[in-house]
């Protein structure tokens, strides 16, 4: 990266609009590697999925690289089909890539929570440019393979300048750490059917950096026994020095939550890096406030209804939730006592059967959101099931919301960002 771009990208603590602006005034990859790799767009439309299988299948034959990946994604199969998107809008968009900023400020942030470091970005080079050469064979010409070279590193070195800012951020900050760290279950509180709080607490008895609310944690569950499993969980607490929480629907298919709903009780120890995540509370809401969530989505809202609570009484909040049944509600008395101290607090809640006063039945729709909150003047923050997400996102934009408001959490494969 040249010196200039890393001067832009490690200054502060930029936005995605910020990275944005850093991308468009840069000048980037050369001419030459622009037109040769905008000339590949077609066969990655083709082959993308299979270049980026096999990318996978040689990266993890070093087995210290493969630990650092979350492998639930690896065998359903998401995560090469989302790198597969976002190499092809890589590619598409090379040489207007300000409108990729979001995405990379979230990839950044992913990697933060699984410890991705500089010394990791060569060997994902290397099996890249390998797999490209093996999937498309005598058409990956030397101008080919040198010209994504040169385009994989312009990115990777884009990536590893924000990460150096955001890890030297958080270590600045009281209770700041890089990499694991060890951490105890020290309260468990069931929520909801099928739904869990861990109050999590570290265990050296040191402070903890403060989240923003609406960030999550990354845990890694090698020191309970289940090496290689990570998973993100957004955090439901108030920001604090002393723990975290988080709260856990027990999925049937879920390796992480049925641990944790059946095995993790006090005393069992987790590992987590620090906070991360671009979704979260704004620090001073210029506006009204919507939040939207679905299900178990509610986990992150709930700590930003704490925050507007307890430091920006005067911003109008809306919280619309929906979920199936009363007894699926989880946190309910926590947004109630929010919404009591806040003052300005409008709670909405949809059940899809068993619905009685003041809640409503059925589920959330656009055509009520219309008429019943200040879509058009309010921020946005969406969290939820991903059917939940699309419907959501795409109806606020159909209703005239600027995309800028509308801020949401999706947990899956970071590169899928660059897709949407």
């Amino acid at each position: 990266m040249n010196a200039s771009l890393a001067c832009k990208i490690t200054a502060g603590n930029p936005q995605p609009w910020e990275i944005r602006h850093v991308l468009q005034s840069t000048k980037g990859s050369s001419p030459s590697t622009i037109t040769v790799v905008k000339a590949t767009v077609p066969a990655l439309e083709q082959y993308g999925p299979l270049i980026t299988k096999t990318m996978y299948r040689r990266l993890f034959e070093n087995d210290h690289i493969a630990a650092l990946f979350n492998q639930a994604n690896q065998q359903k199969g998401t995560q090469r089909l989302a790198l597969a998107h976002a190499v092809l809008a890589y590619a598409r968009n090379i040489e207007n890539l300000e409108v990729l900023g979001a995405a990379v400020e979230r990839i950044a942030q992913k990697h933060i929570g699984y410890a991705i470091l500089p010394e990791h970005y060569p060997f994902v080079g290397q099996a890249l440019l390998g797999a490209i050469e093996e999937v498309l064979g005598d058409a990956a010409t030397p101008d080919i393979l040198a010209a994504w070279g040169e385009a994989y590193w312009f990115l990777a070195d884009l990536l590893i300048a924000r990460e150096a800012t955001i890890r030297a951020g958080i270590e600045a900050q009281q209770g700041g750490w890089t990499g694991w760290r060890r951490f105890t279950v020290a309260e468990r509180h069931v929520e909801a059917e099928g739904i869990v709080s861990f109050v999590l607490r570290p265990e050296d008895g040191g402070p903890v950096v403060a989240h923003k609310p609406g960030q999550y944690l990354t845990l890694r569950f090698d020191a309970a026994g289940l090496p290689g499993v990570k998973r993100n969980y957004s955090i439901s607490s108030t920001p604090s020095d002393e723990s975290y929480r988080i709260t856990v629907k027990r999925e049937a298919e879920g390796e992480a939550s049925r641990f944790l709903h059946d095995h993790a009780l006090v005393g069992t120890i987790l590992e987590t890096t620090p906070p991360a995540g671009d979704f979260h509370l704004s620090d001073n809401p210029p506006r009204p406030v919507v939040l939207l969530s679905g299900g178990v989505g509610l986990t992150p809202m709930v700590s930003m209804l704490e925050v507007l609570a307890r430091r920006h009484r005067d911003v109008p909040v809306h919280y619309v939730h929906g979920t199936s049944s009363p007894a699926h509600h989880a946190l309910s008395r926590q947004v109630q006592d929010a919404a009591t101290r806040h003052g300005n607090i409008v709670v909405s809640t949809f059940y899809e059967s068993g619905a009685d006063v003041p809640a409503h039945s059925g589920r959330i729709s656009m055509d009520w959101l219309r008429n019943s909150v200040p879509l058009t003047e309010a921020d946005i923050y969406l969290c939820g099931p991903r059917p939940f997400l699309r419907y959501f996102v795409a109806g606020l934009r159909e209703a005239g919301v600027p995309a800028d408001r509308i801020h949401y959490e999706f947990f899956g494969p970071a590169d899928e960002q660059l897709a949407a």
